[in-house]
């Protein structure tokens, strides 16, 4: 997030039909839920467009409420459907800013090499169950055939529906 500038926000990303703005909005949402998961208040939206600077407040915001007692057992509804912890929910959402991290760092021209101990921890908590269950929900799409001999970015990617 730090990276993206005024000039990225009309551009492009890995995500189909979406820009950098789309993405930087859907990351702040991101906080938004996880914040009103393990509070049990409503989230608030932002009003206007989404500011990389909101991610940030609202990523602190979230660290603060899950260190409550009780917070990570609280239950709450996933945005694919399904009933889920918050502790389940911050472990989704992980999975999700992760992959985002590098649609954002592809469609600004930032560094798109994640770190390898993050991927391997994507990776073996998520693949296969969750991208299946993204892609049946119409949120990720096919995945990309990557060489099982590529590194495990590239792999994570292709099954996350991203051109490595």
């Amino acid at each position: 997030m730090a990276g993206v500038c005024a000039e990225h926000l009309i551009g492009p990303t890995p995500c189909a039909k979406w820009t950098v703005q789309d993405l930087v909005d859907h990351l702040v949402g991101g906080t938004g839920y996880l914040l009103s998961a393990a509070t049990g208040n409503q989230p608030v939206p932002p009003a206007g467009p989404a500011t990389t600077g909101q991610f940030a407040v609202g990523f602190a915001a979230v660290l603060d409420a899950v260190a409550r007692p009780g917070a990570m057992d609280r239950r709450c509804m996933s945005p694919l459907g399904f009933e889920w912890t918050v502790a389940e929910a911050l472990a989704g959402t992980f999975m999700d800013v992760l992959i985002h991290s590098w649609d954002l760092a592809s469609a600004t021209g930032q560094g798109a090499r994640l770190d390898p101990d993050l991927v391997q921890a994507c990776w073996d908590m998520f693949v296969p169950v969750m991208p299946d269950r993204g892609r049946e929900a119409g949120l990720i799409g096919p995945a990309v055939a990557v060489p099982v001999e590529a590194p495990l970015q590239d792999r994570l990617l292709g099954v996350m529906g991203r051109e490595p």
